[in-house]
C-alpha cells in the first residue's frame, strides 16, 4: 500500500487562491490580510483621507483604493487591479 500524498495549503495560500477567483464577496479584511502577506504596510492618508487608503510595499508602486462602504465587500474593478499590480510585479502567477 502506497502512502496518500496530502497536499495542505497554508491559509496564505487558499486566500491567494480566493483571490485570484476575483470572487464579488471579497472582503477589504481579506485584501489587507492578502497584502500584508506580500510586504504590504496600510497607510490612511491623513485625518483627511475619508476612504482613502494606500498600501505601501518597499520593492513595488502604493496601491490606493477607497474602502468600500457601507459594506466590506471590495468593488470589482478595485480587486481587478490589485490583481494586475500583483501580477506585474511578479507577486502572483497565474
Amino acid at each position: 500500500m502506497h502512502p496518500e500524498t496530502v497536499c495542505i495549503m497554508s491559509s496564505k495560500d487558499k486566500l491567494i487562491e480566493r483571490f485570484m477567483r476575483l470572487p464579488s464577496d471579497f472582503t477589504f479584511d481579506e485584501l489587507q490580510r492578502l497584502l500584508e502577506g506580500f510586504g504590504y504596510v496600510r497607510s490612511d492618508k491623513g485625518r483627511t483621507s475619508g476612504s482613502r487608503v494606500i498600501f505601501k510595499n518597499k520593492d513595488s508602486h502604493p496601491i490606493m483604493l477607497h474602502k468600500p462602504h457601507p459594506g466590506n465587500a471590495v468593488r470589482a474593478y478595485a480587486l481587478k487591479q490589485v490583481y494586475d499590480e500583483l501580477k506585474e510585479t511578479g507577486l502572483i502567477k497565474e
